[in-house]
């Protein structure tokens, strides 16, 4: 049985076909961290974690990433009122959701990258989307 899979560019179920044979790459958005774990968050975590477990089951080499995103208007709001900073309050919630998941028994991602830690990529994704029409 192949998997198949909803592809959001094309609206239909494809059959899943890796890029590069056996390797597969899994990039999924993660938190906004300023406040504590949702069900929400616990959901696309839990489904990612299968996924990625079937994955590796099949033997692929998965490379999980997830995200953080550790700066917006929710952050910044929080961090004035508790008198403190952004990467305060970001850390602390990063801190809180890991053990959240940890106790779910959810896999950590191989990487995590905060959203500020890579700020001059995310300007190169855009201006390559924009070059391309897609903006």
């Amino acid at each position: 049985m192949s998997l198949r899979l909803y592809n959001t560019l094309t609206k239909k179920k494809e059959k899943f076909v890796p890029i590069k044979k056996g390797k597969i790459g899994i990039y999924v958005c993660g938190i906004t961290a300023y406040d504590v774990c949702h069900i929400g968050h616990a959901r696309s975590a839990v489904v990612f974690d299968v996924i990625h477990r079937y994955l590796r089951y099949r033997d692929y080499e998965v490379t999980y990433v997830k995200n953080f995103t550790d700066v917006d208007d929710k952050i910044i709001g929080k961090a004035n009122a508790e008198g403190t900073d952004i990467y305060g309050i970001s850390e602390r919630y990063i801190k809180e959701h890991n053990e959240d998941m940890d106790r779910l028994g959810v896999v950590r991602p191989a990487v995590a990258p905060k959203a500020t830690e890579n700020i001059n990529g995310m300007i190169r994704l855009i201006d390559t989307l924009m070059e391309k029409g897609s903006g």
